[in-house]
């Protein structure tokens, strides 16, 4: 059997019975750190260049974050160039801190000074992996050797950054794959680093936990985290970093209960980017807070540069279906969502209040979305969406009636050409089917007459040169067009539906107003553009009528063909 779950084990749950963080509550953003721009600038098939890495820089800085690790200078010279460019031409903003990466080795340690020479503020973020299968496998040490890496790597960073007093150090230690290392072995080793640095004195510490190969649930991760934080020492002194990955696909929600679990700081990158499945994203966590309420410190609502600096620089894609940034994410497709949304921002645009419109976590517009990218048509589409486009668009109103009428000739037209319906073809099949007047059935003037209730109207239709005129009267100027036409023409309009508007400021024409109408006893149905409701609805009537007529006119041809 190729496909055999046996070889594999279950990863072990964490004896904690006294967990505390599923009763915690997120109520403040985290310590950012973005780690787009770390070691082989996280498996890009094509790595930046120092051009690239400065406009990522300059983003990332741009958005808010203080804390930007920014390569692996004592082992890439694009790094190592990378980090003497942005201390030599000051481009470090202030308050900003840079981070950089090595290993526990002495000499790559002292490179890695000499790269941060002269930086204002930065991190020195050294690491060694911890757990049994590194130990074992590779360094083929016990946890004594293992622990003395570590002890090691610390000493070395401490010295190296006494001879640079000017620059305001942060020292930062991972023991690399701490979700698969023994839980005391990870405090032991922490604590002998610790033990070093003295954080409980006042030098700034960062202990990172990551989760170098993500092989447990969130939950599990949650409660390694707590376990970590209630055992380690000078707990209070130090901030508890956490670094997930996303092999398992839950590395931002490892990262959220890592916070609950009493984490300080999240490492990650922009969209998710970084080797195999990727680090955890900020932009998604980042949102997360966002929706909730809470001021995520990062400045996200320019997410269409964000997506074309990313991909710029990254040659990497984005999932059309990315938490909020994706191209479809606020979009809607299905009829009955599509009406929930038109009616949901219309009572959030009357009422105001805290956002809550059915199928939008937040509003679009927040990251720079437009309305017209959330409701799209193709044959999945209802009378929600089509009126709603409408109403974007064009400012035109539909009532019900016309909506669910119209909608069925959209989606025949989807069904046909097998493609999303766009806005314009969506006013160019209204024209054809209801604003376009038949020829000879176009109102040129129009005067009505007052005598009481009485209605007497005289108007002229046709085409210049060829003009006709109708004269009736009623009660009302509609009741006057239809009596003129039984006494002019023999036509028997019968107004069964009738709907008029203002249009909204900006359109070119004041008023629109459908009529659906009998005439002589066959249902056509027309709508008008105009410069008040009393020609829209006049040029509404003739153009259910001429439409009607003008396709009896036909039909005896087609029958004969």
């Amino acid at each position: 059997m190729a496909f055999d779950h046996t070889k594999y084990a279950p990863f072990p749950p964490i004896d904690k019975s006294d967990r505390r963080w599923p009763a915690q509550r997120t109520t403040a953003a985290p310590r950012f750190c973005a780690v787009d721009l770390r070691d082989g600038n996280q498996a890009l098939v094509h790595p930046m260049s120092v051009e690239q890495k400065m406009r990522f820089f300059e983003v990332l800085v741009g958005i808010g974050l203080t804390e930007i690790e920014i390569g692996f200078p004592s082992a890439s010279q694009i790094d190592y160039d990378f980090t003497r460019r942005l201390i030599d031409e000051d481009r470090i903003p202030e308050g900003v801190y840079i981070q950089v990466l090595t290993q526990a080795r002495e000499d790559l340690i002292q490179k890695t000074f000499a790269a941060l020479e002269g930086a204002p503020r930065a991190v020195v973020h050294v690491y060694n992996s911890t757990n049994p299968a590194q130990r074992e496998q590779v360094f083929r040490m016990d946890r004594d050797g293992v622990r003395g890496i570590a002890e090691n790597g610390a000493r070395w960073v401490r010295d190296h950054a006494a001879k640079y007093p000017q620059t305001d150090w942060i020292f930062q230690y991972s023991p690399e794959s701490f979700s698969t290392t023994e839980l005391d072995f990870a405090v032991e080793v922490v604590d002998a680093v610790n033990a070093i640095w003295r954080p409980d004195q006042g030098q700034k510490v960062v202990i990172n936990l990551p989760a170098t190969v993500e092989s447990a649930t969130p939950n599990v991760f949650a409660d390694q985290v707590e376990w970590f934080c209630d055992h380690v020492q000078y707990r209070e002194h130090f901030c508890v970093s956490l670094h997930t990955h996303n092999d398992r696909g839950t590395g931002v929600a490892a990262a959220e209960l890592g916070l609950l679990a009493g984490a300080d700081r999240l490492e990650g990158t922009l969209f998710g980017n970084g080797e195999r499945t990727g680090n955890m994203d900020l932009v998604t966590v980042g949102m997360n807070l966002y929706s909730q309420g809470i001021d995520p410190t990062i400045d996200l609502s320019d997410m269409e540069r964000l997506m074309d600096v990313y991909k710029e620089c990254t040659d990497m894609p984005i999932n059309p279906r990315h938490p909020w940034a994706g191209e479809l994410v606020y979009t809607a497709f299905s009829g009955s969502h599509q009406d929930a949304i038109r009616k949901g921002l219309a009572h959030y645009k009357e009422k105001g209040g805290h956002w809550n419109v059915p199928y939008l976590p937040i509003d679009p517009s927040d990251l720079g979305r437009r309305y017209e990218e959330v409701v799209r048509i193709n044959s999945q589409s209802g009378k929600g969406g089509v009126t709603h486009v409408l109403e974007r668009d064009y400012g035109i109103e539909l009532p019900r009636w016309l909506a669910i009428e119209f909608a069925r000739i959209v989606q025949k037209d989807a069904e046909t050409s097998q493609i999303e319906v766009s806005s314009k073809r969506i006013h160019e099949l209204f024209e054809k089917h209801y604003l376009t007047p038949v020829t000879g059935w176009d109102l040129v003037r129009y005067e009505i007459e007052k005598d009481g209730p009485v209605v007497r109207l005289d108007a002229t239709m046709g085409p210049p040169g060829r003009e006709s005129r109708l004269r009736g009267e009623g009660h009302g100027a509609v009741a006057a067009l239809t009596s003129a036409m039984e006494a002019e023409r023999g036509v028997q309009v019968k107004i069964t539906h009738f709907d008029e508007h203002a249009m909204e400021s900006g359109t070119e024409a004041r008023a629109m107003a459908a009529v659906d109408v009998q005439v002589d006893g066959e249902r056509s149905v027309g709508v008008a553009l105009g410069e008040d409701t009393t020609a829209a609805t006049l040029q509404a009537v003739l153009n259910a009528t001429g439409r009607r007529l003008g396709e009896r006119a036909a039909e005896p041809a087609a029958v004969n063909a």
